[in-house]
Formats: C-alpha cells, sequence, structure tokens
C-alpha cells in the first residue's frame, strides 16, 4: 500500500531531539519512526488489526540493488575500493554481505595476498630451521643466536598458523555465502 498522505505535528526542540537520537538507534529516518509508532498505536488501539506487507518477491542471483548515497559517502566508497583495487559496486557488495550475515569476507586480491604470504612465512620458517639445526649440530653461529632462531622459528610459525586461520574462516564463509546465493 503506497503511502500519500501526510501527517503533520509540531514539537519543543527537545522532543524533535529524542526522536532523532531515537531515530538514529533504529537505524531509521525520523519518518520512519514515527510510521512505525502510529502504525504500533492504531494496532494496540485496535483501530486497525494488523499492517499487512505485499509478500517479498523471490530474489534472483545477480540481482540489483540501487542505493542513494550522499556526496561525501560515495566519494569515499569510491576511494576505498580504488585502494583495493576493485569497483565500487563489489566493495559495497562485499560491505553488505559482510554486515549481513555476520562474517569477515576478504576481497579475492586480498586472499591471494595472504596465501601466498603463508607460503612466504613456511620458507622463511624452513630456512630459520635449517639455521637452528645447523647451529644445534655445530655448536656455534654467526649471527643470530641459536635462542633468537627459536624464537624466530616459533614467530613465523605462530604467524603462518594465524594466516591460514583467517584463510579458512574466510574460505568458509565464502562458501557457505555461494551455497546459499544458490539455492
Amino acid at each position: 500500500m503506497a503511502s500519500t498522505e501526510v501527517l503533520k505535528v509540531r514539537v519543543p526542540p527537545d522532543t524533535k531531539q529524542i526522536v532523532r537520537t531515537l531515530a538514529q538507534q533504529q537505524q531509521l529516518t525520523e519518518s520512519a519512526l514515527l510510521m512505525r509508532l502510529v502504525e504500533t498505536m492504531l494496532q494496540t488501539s485496535g483501530a486497525i488489526r494488523t499492517t499487512t506487507f505485499d509478500p517479498l518477491e523471490p530474489v534472483v542471483r545477480g540481482a540489483r540493488l540501487y542505493v542513494r548515497l550522499r556526496l561525501e559517502d560515495h566519494v569515499l566508497l569510491r576511494e576505498r575500493a580504488a585502494s583495493r583495487g576493485m569497483a565500487a559496486a563489489t566493495y559495497a557488495s562485499i560491505l553488505l554481505r559482510t554486515h549481513l550475515r555476520g562474517v569477515a569476507v576478504l576481497p579475492e586480491r586480498e586472499l591471494v595476498d595472504l596465501k601466498r604470504s603463508v607460503g612466504e612465512l613456511g620458507a622463511i620458517g624452513r630456512n630459520l630451521n635449517q639455521l637452528a639445526r645447523v647451529a644445534n649440530q655445530t655448536g656455534r653461529v654467526t649471527g643470530p643466536s641459536v635462542q633468537d632462531l627459536h624464537a624466530l622459528l616459533r614467530a613465523c610459525t605462530a604467524l603462518r598458523d594465524h594466516i591460514k586461520a583467517l584463510i579458512n574462516s574466510n574460505t568458509a564463509s565464502w562458501n557457505t555465502g555461494h551455497a546459499a546465493a544458490s539455492r
């Protein structure tokens, strides 16, 4: 049902501020908050039974959503997307998905970079392990001490494991989203 009529009311500035604050807390516009209040009052008074909504149409894969942004928000969106080497729409899509599903999804390029970093950390760890093995066998170290090498090896291993966990978490959340979207 399309809303075509307007209700007007004048309120003191402090009331207006309270309504503005409540609307922001609910992530609504002031108008949407007032509409909810009016509907709730009408329902509780018995003047109307319930608000009926048109059933949602099924969403098809690749469906488009159009959003209006303030000029300054649009500039920020484009800048942040460009810094990640992606289109603004793709970046916005990732942000929405992350927010709606409560999962941290990395853009594909960043995920590839993380995977490459894990490989490089593994190589560093293997090299440090070889140095530590030689130091343990010969008892002589030129450069870092045996304890330093062991500490570096532990740090690299921990960092590698942490990045692997991020990748696995990201991959699982991405696969869950794709499975849900293809249903």
